[in-house]
């Protein structure tokens, strides 16, 4: 078996057009909300026609759920790949949710994570979006729940410490940023959160 690495593959014309599509549509998404996302808002904004863009998504929910799983492609490259070349445990922690915070304000999203306000458009509308929003949302809880198991087999945290209860207050604090941020303006929200996250890492030391 050859140990060559294979040469990485160039995207398509076609594949390149769909992702300049869905980052427009995360856009969309980000200020206006899934709900707001249709064929016929994308196709403004991207000045393409309904008939083309239908050439790439056969309907409104494939379009959404495509967006979504651009989304959270995204979130990995952004937040999760960054991070894990920190050390194991509280230094990959610390990584992941200060990734996390900048995520959210990035300016290719100007209305904020569009998973976070899926999920508050979606949590009692049954349906594959549904699944598909809770399902990396799950993902994302896992992630977290495993790098504080890594954090206590590496002695950083008490051992007593509950994963799934520190991880449940980490995302409270990271809801809350967005909240004050977004709702209420605060420019010190950030700033609050990682110093939220350290009286709560420092609680578990």
């Amino acid at each position: 078996m050859s140990t060559a690495r294979e040469p990485l593959r160039e995207a398509t014309k076609g594949e390149r057009t769909r992702a300049a599509i869905l980052d427009e549509a995360l856009r969309l998404v980000s200020k206006a909300g899934l709900d707001g996302l249709t064929i016929g808002t994308l196709a403004e904004a991207t000045g393409l026609s309904k008939s083309g863009l239908f050439a790439h998504f056969g309907s409104r929910e494939d379009l959404l759920l495509a967006v979504l799983d651009h989304g959270q492609r995204q979130f990995t490259d952004v937040v999760l790949k960054p991070a894990l070349a920190k050390p194991r445990g509280v230094p990959r922690l610390r990584a992941m949710f200060s990734h996390w915070l900048d995520w959210t304000e990035s300016a290719e999203l100007p209305g904020g994570c569009p998973m976070i306000g899926g999920a508050a458009e979606f949590d009692d509308k049954p349906g594959p979006v549904r699944d598909t929003l809770a399902a990396g949302q799950r993902a994302w809880i896992e992630t977290l729940k495993r790098a504080v198991r890594q954090a206590l087999d590496e002695g950083q945290l008490a051992r007593d410490t509950d994963p799934e209860q520190l991880v449940f207050e980490l995302f409270g604090i990271a809801l809350v940023v967005h909240h004050h941020r977004r709702l209420l303006g605060n420019s010190k929200a950030r700033a609050r959160a990682l110093a939220a996250l350290e009286r709560l890492l420092a609680s578990r030391q």
